[in-house]
Protein backbone atom coordinates (compact mmCIF):
# COMPACT_ATOMS: atom_id res chain seq x y z
CA UNK A 1 0.00 0.00 0.00
CA UNK A 2 1.43 3.31 -0.88
CA UNK A 3 1.90 5.97 1.30
CA UNK A 4 -1.83 7.63 2.27
CA UNK A 5 -2.44 11.19 0.52
CA UNK A 6 -3.67 13.15 3.38
CA UNK A 7 -6.01 16.20 3.69
CA UNK A 8 -3.30 19.06 2.62
CA UNK A 9 -5.22 20.47 -0.37
CA UNK A 10 -4.02 23.88 -0.96
CA UNK A 11 -6.34 26.17 1.17
CA UNK A 12 -8.32 24.09 2.60
CA UNK A 13 -9.49 25.07 6.23
CA UNK A 14 -7.69 23.25 8.52
CA UNK A 15 -9.73 21.79 11.45
CA UNK A 16 -8.62 20.37 14.27
CA UNK A 17 -10.66 18.38 17.09
CA UNK A 18 -10.12 17.07 21.06
CA UNK A 19 -11.96 14.39 21.71
CA UNK A 20 -11.87 13.11 25.24
CA UNK A 21 -13.36 10.01 27.09
CA UNK A 22 -16.25 11.23 29.56
CA UNK A 23 -14.65 8.46 32.04
CA UNK A 24 -13.75 11.90 34.48
CA UNK A 25 -11.91 15.16 34.49
CA UNK A 26 -9.19 16.16 32.51
CA UNK A 27 -5.67 15.55 34.24
CA UNK A 28 -2.39 16.97 33.29
CA UNK A 29 -1.87 15.00 30.44
CA UNK A 30 -5.19 15.66 28.90
CA UNK A 31 -4.96 19.38 29.07
CA UNK A 32 -1.43 19.25 27.46
CA UNK A 33 -3.12 17.39 24.78
CA UNK A 34 -6.13 20.25 24.74
CA UNK A 35 -3.49 22.95 24.77
CA UNK A 36 -1.31 21.70 21.59
CA UNK A 37 -4.41 20.29 19.24
CA UNK A 38 -6.13 24.05 19.85
CA UNK A 39 -2.50 26.11 19.19
CA UNK A 40 -2.04 23.73 16.53
CA UNK A 41 -5.19 24.80 14.65
CA UNK A 42 -5.50 28.24 15.72
CA UNK A 43 -2.14 28.71 14.69
CA UNK A 44 -3.08 28.33 10.75
CA UNK A 45 -6.06 30.20 10.92
CA UNK A 46 -8.04 27.07 11.56
CA UNK A 47 -11.41 25.69 13.62
CA UNK A 48 -10.69 23.72 16.74
CA UNK A 49 -13.83 21.53 17.70
CA UNK A 50 -14.78 19.46 20.84
CA UNK A 51 -16.22 15.58 20.29
CA UNK A 52 -17.29 13.76 23.56
CA UNK A 53 -16.21 10.01 23.24
CA UNK A 54 -18.71 8.65 25.19
CA UNK A 55 -19.23 5.23 23.32
CA UNK A 56 -18.04 2.98 25.88
CA UNK A 57 -20.46 3.30 28.05
CA UNK A 58 -19.36 1.36 31.05
CA UNK A 59 -16.17 3.44 30.92
CA UNK A 60 -18.38 7.11 31.19
CA UNK A 61 -18.98 8.60 34.46
CA UNK A 62 -22.45 11.03 34.80
CA UNK A 63 -21.23 14.21 34.67
CA UNK A 64 -17.93 13.88 32.95
CA UNK A 65 -18.17 15.49 29.95
CA UNK A 66 -20.04 18.61 31.76
CA UNK A 67 -17.03 18.89 33.96
CA UNK A 68 -14.33 18.33 31.04
CA UNK A 69 -16.12 21.52 29.18
CA UNK A 70 -15.99 23.40 32.01
CA UNK A 71 -12.65 22.95 32.72
CA UNK A 72 -11.69 23.83 28.77
CA UNK A 73 -13.97 26.96 28.89
CA UNK A 74 -11.73 28.06 32.28
CA UNK A 75 -8.16 27.37 30.17
CA UNK A 76 -9.71 29.67 27.64
CA UNK A 77 -9.85 26.38 25.01
CA UNK A 78 -13.21 27.45 23.23
CA UNK A 79 -14.42 25.57 20.69
CA UNK A 80 -16.14 26.87 17.49
CA UNK A 81 -18.52 24.53 17.03
CA UNK A 82 -21.32 23.02 18.88
CA UNK A 83 -19.77 19.84 20.85
CA UNK A 84 -20.81 16.52 19.02
CA UNK A 85 -21.28 13.28 20.78
CA UNK A 86 -20.28 9.65 19.51
CA UNK A 87 -23.64 8.53 20.28
CA UNK A 88 -25.28 10.63 17.78
CA UNK A 89 -23.51 8.51 15.36
CA UNK A 90 -24.42 5.55 15.77
CA UNK A 91 -26.41 5.17 12.18
CA UNK A 92 -22.95 5.89 10.64
CA UNK A 93 -20.76 3.27 12.25
CA UNK A 94 -23.26 0.53 11.64
CA UNK A 95 -23.56 1.88 7.68
CA UNK A 96 -19.79 1.78 7.56
CA UNK A 97 -19.69 -1.78 9.09
CA UNK A 98 -22.37 -3.04 6.39
CA UNK A 99 -20.30 -1.34 3.70
CA UNK A 100 -17.52 -3.70 4.83
CA UNK A 101 -18.97 -6.72 5.38
CA UNK A 102 -20.76 -6.31 2.34
CA UNK A 103 -17.25 -6.34 0.76
CA UNK A 104 -16.44 -9.41 2.73
CA UNK A 105 -13.91 -7.63 4.68
CA UNK A 106 -14.80 -9.02 8.10
CA UNK A 107 -15.76 -11.74 10.18
CA UNK A 108 -17.03 -13.13 13.98
CA UNK A 109 -14.33 -13.59 16.47
CA UNK A 110 -15.16 -15.62 19.40
CA UNK A 111 -11.96 -15.26 21.09
CA UNK A 112 -12.02 -14.65 24.80
CA UNK A 113 -9.19 -12.36 26.84
CA UNK A 114 -7.41 -15.51 27.41
CA UNK A 115 -7.62 -17.11 23.87
CA UNK A 116 -6.51 -13.51 22.66
CA UNK A 117 -3.46 -13.31 24.39
CA UNK A 118 -2.63 -16.93 23.80
CA UNK A 119 -3.03 -16.36 19.99
CA UNK A 120 -1.48 -12.86 20.08
CA UNK A 121 2.52 -11.82 19.02
CA UNK A 122 4.26 -9.29 20.15
CA UNK A 123 3.94 -5.93 18.15
CA UNK A 124 5.44 -2.43 17.85
CA UNK A 125 1.86 -1.13 19.05
CA UNK A 126 0.50 -4.17 21.13
CA UNK A 127 -0.41 -7.23 20.81
CA UNK A 128 -1.26 -9.12 17.14
CA UNK A 129 -4.17 -11.14 16.62
CA UNK A 130 -3.58 -14.81 14.81
CA UNK A 131 -6.51 -14.98 12.45
CA UNK A 132 -7.66 -17.76 14.06
CA UNK A 133 -11.34 -16.97 13.54
CA UNK A 134 -10.98 -15.73 10.09
CA UNK A 135 -12.30 -18.45 8.22
CA UNK A 136 -14.53 -20.60 11.07
CA UNK A 137 -17.70 -18.13 9.69
CA UNK A 138 -18.76 -17.93 13.15
CA UNK A 139 -22.65 -16.26 13.21
CA UNK A 140 -22.34 -11.97 14.13
CA UNK A 141 -24.63 -12.07 16.94
CA UNK A 142 -23.14 -12.34 20.22
CA UNK A 143 -19.38 -12.27 19.02
CA UNK A 144 -17.13 -9.79 18.36
CA UNK A 145 -16.55 -8.76 14.42
CA UNK A 146 -12.65 -8.21 12.88
CA UNK A 147 -11.58 -6.50 10.14
CA UNK A 148 -9.74 -8.70 7.39
CA UNK A 149 -6.26 -7.03 7.49
CA UNK A 150 -4.23 -8.46 4.65
CA UNK A 151 -0.52 -7.93 3.87
CA UNK A 152 0.89 -4.41 2.75
CA UNK A 153 3.20 -2.07 4.10
CA UNK A 154 1.21 1.36 5.45
CA UNK A 155 3.86 5.03 6.21
CA UNK A 156 2.55 8.47 7.05
CA UNK A 157 4.51 11.37 8.14
CA UNK A 158 4.39 12.43 11.37
CA UNK A 159 4.20 16.08 12.73
CA UNK A 160 6.70 15.50 15.42
CA UNK A 161 7.42 11.75 14.61
CA UNK A 162 8.67 12.40 11.38
CA UNK A 163 7.74 9.28 9.07
CA UNK A 164 6.64 6.17 10.78
CA UNK A 165 5.71 3.04 8.97
CA UNK A 166 4.00 -0.53 9.78
CA UNK A 167 3.40 -3.86 7.65
CA UNK A 168 -0.21 -4.25 8.10
CA UNK A 169 -0.42 -8.63 8.42
CA UNK A 170 2.39 -8.93 11.26
CA UNK A 171 2.99 -5.48 13.31
CA UNK A 172 -0.70 -4.00 12.71
CA UNK A 173 -3.14 -7.64 12.01
CA UNK A 174 -6.99 -7.89 12.26
CA UNK A 175 -8.61 -5.37 14.67
CA UNK A 176 -12.17 -5.33 16.46
CA UNK A 177 -14.80 -3.08 14.89
CA UNK A 178 -17.67 -4.23 17.00
CA UNK A 179 -17.68 -5.78 20.68
CA UNK A 180 -19.14 -8.23 21.90
CA UNK A 181 -21.49 -6.25 23.48
CA UNK A 182 -22.34 -4.09 20.45
CA UNK A 183 -19.79 -1.61 21.29
CA UNK A 184 -18.34 0.20 18.00
CA UNK A 185 -14.47 -0.01 18.74
CA UNK A 186 -12.54 3.11 18.72
CA UNK A 187 -10.81 2.60 15.56
CA UNK A 188 -14.03 2.48 13.43
CA UNK A 189 -15.89 5.17 15.31
CA UNK A 190 -12.62 7.21 15.04
CA UNK A 191 -12.16 7.07 11.58
CA UNK A 192 -15.77 7.52 10.40
CA UNK A 193 -16.10 10.85 12.95
CA UNK A 194 -13.31 12.23 11.45
CA UNK A 195 -14.43 12.08 8.17
CA UNK A 196 -18.13 13.32 9.15
CA UNK A 197 -16.49 15.83 11.04
CA UNK A 198 -14.23 17.43 8.05
CA UNK A 199 -11.00 16.90 10.60
CA UNK A 200 -8.02 17.70 8.78
CA UNK A 201 -5.50 17.66 11.74
CA UNK A 202 -5.44 15.22 14.79
CA UNK A 203 -2.85 16.20 17.38
CA UNK A 204 -2.87 13.45 20.39
CA UNK A 205 -0.37 11.52 22.56
CA UNK A 206 1.94 9.20 20.99
CA UNK A 207 0.17 5.77 22.88
CA UNK A 208 -1.99 6.52 19.73
CA UNK A 209 0.42 6.21 17.45
CA UNK A 210 -0.53 2.67 16.52
CA UNK A 211 -4.51 3.43 16.77
CA UNK A 212 -3.50 5.67 13.42
CA UNK A 213 -2.16 2.98 11.48
CA UNK A 214 -5.49 1.24 11.63
CA UNK A 215 -7.58 4.34 11.34
CA UNK A 216 -5.81 5.44 7.92
CA UNK A 217 -6.26 1.78 6.56
CA UNK A 218 -10.08 2.18 7.61
CA UNK A 219 -10.13 5.38 5.75
CA UNK A 220 -8.52 3.80 2.69
CA UNK A 221 -10.57 0.87 2.20
CA UNK A 222 -13.92 3.84 2.96
CA UNK A 223 -12.05 6.21 -0.08
CA UNK A 224 -12.39 9.06 2.16
CA UNK A 225 -9.74 11.92 3.32
CA UNK A 226 -7.49 11.74 5.35
CA UNK A 227 -5.90 13.55 7.94
CA UNK A 228 -2.72 14.43 8.92
CA UNK A 229 -0.92 13.30 12.24
CA UNK A 230 1.01 15.02 15.25
CA UNK A 231 1.67 12.31 18.25
CA UNK A 232 2.62 14.53 21.33
CA UNK A 233 4.78 12.74 23.67
CA UNK A 234 3.12 10.64 26.61
CA UNK A 235 3.31 12.14 29.96
CA UNK A 236 4.70 9.65 32.80
CA UNK A 237 5.03 9.97 36.32
CA UNK A 238 8.31 8.68 38.20
CA UNK A 239 7.33 5.30 38.46
CA UNK A 240 7.15 5.56 34.60
CA UNK A 241 3.56 4.99 34.66
CA UNK A 242 1.47 6.83 32.12
CA UNK A 243 -0.89 10.39 33.54
CA UNK A 244 -4.19 9.15 32.71
CA UNK A 245 -7.67 8.43 34.74
CA UNK A 246 -7.08 5.11 34.80
CA UNK A 247 -3.95 5.50 36.86
CA UNK A 248 -5.93 7.60 39.40
CA UNK A 249 -3.91 11.07 37.82
CA UNK A 250 -5.03 14.16 39.33
CA UNK A 251 -7.46 15.91 38.42
CA UNK A 252 -6.52 19.55 37.22
CA UNK A 253 -7.70 22.58 39.10
CA UNK A 254 -9.66 25.12 37.06
CA UNK A 255 -8.90 28.01 39.92
CA UNK A 256 -5.22 27.31 38.82
CA UNK A 257 -5.95 27.80 35.09
CA UNK A 258 -2.84 30.27 33.96
CA UNK A 259 -0.26 28.13 35.99
CA UNK A 260 -1.58 25.18 34.29
CA UNK A 261 -1.35 26.28 30.92
CA UNK A 262 2.09 27.46 32.20
CA UNK A 263 3.07 24.34 32.91
CA UNK A 264 2.03 22.81 29.56
CA UNK A 265 3.44 24.77 27.42
CA UNK A 266 6.79 24.22 28.92
CA UNK A 267 6.48 21.00 28.81
CA UNK A 268 5.57 21.32 25.22
CA UNK A 269 8.73 23.15 24.35
CA UNK A 270 7.49 26.86 23.57
CA UNK A 271 9.06 30.10 25.50
CA UNK A 272 6.38 31.53 27.50
CA UNK A 273 8.48 35.59 28.52
CA UNK A 274 8.21 36.18 32.68
CA UNK A 275 6.20 38.92 31.90
CA UNK A 276 3.27 36.75 31.31
CA UNK A 277 3.83 35.85 35.50
CA UNK A 278 -0.09 36.70 36.87
CA UNK A 279 -1.80 37.06 33.14
CA UNK A 280 -5.19 35.44 32.55
CA UNK A 281 -5.85 32.40 31.06
CA UNK A 282 -6.80 34.50 27.93
CA UNK A 283 -4.12 36.16 28.09
CA UNK A 284 -1.95 33.38 28.18
CA UNK A 285 -3.32 31.68 25.19
CA UNK A 286 -3.44 35.08 23.51
CA UNK A 287 0.52 34.92 23.31
CA UNK A 288 0.63 30.97 22.96
CA UNK A 289 -1.23 30.97 19.49
CA UNK A 290 1.21 33.58 17.26
CA UNK A 291 3.68 31.92 18.90
CA UNK A 292 3.09 28.34 18.33
CA UNK A 293 6.40 26.21 17.22
CA UNK A 294 5.64 22.53 16.89
CA UNK A 295 8.85 22.03 16.06
CA UNK A 296 10.11 23.33 19.48
CA UNK A 297 8.07 20.10 21.25
CA UNK A 298 10.16 17.46 21.93
CA UNK A 299 10.40 14.16 20.11
CA UNK A 300 10.83 11.84 22.31
CA UNK A 301 7.83 9.76 22.77
CA UNK A 302 7.68 9.94 26.90
CA UNK A 303 8.11 12.83 29.13
CA UNK A 304 8.99 12.63 32.93
CA UNK A 305 6.71 14.42 34.90
CA UNK A 306 5.55 15.25 38.83
CA UNK A 307 2.02 15.99 38.21
CA UNK A 308 1.92 18.58 41.03
CA UNK A 309 -1.17 20.20 39.45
Amino acid sequence: MTTPHCADSPGKLHRGRFAPTPSGPLHLGSLLTALASYLHAKAAGGHWLLRIDDLDTPRCVPGAGDTIMRQLEAHALTWDESAVLQTQHLARYQEAIETLSARGLTYACACTRMLLKARSHPGPDGPVYDGHCRELRLPADGHALRLRVDCGCLCFDDGLQGRVCRSLGPEVGDFVLRRADGIVGYQLACAVDETLMGITDVVRGADLLGSSFRQLHLMALMNVPRPRYLHLPLLIDHSGRKLSKQNHAAPIDAANASRNLQHCLQLLGQQPPDALTGATPKEWIDWAVPHWQPASVPRASELQVEPRL
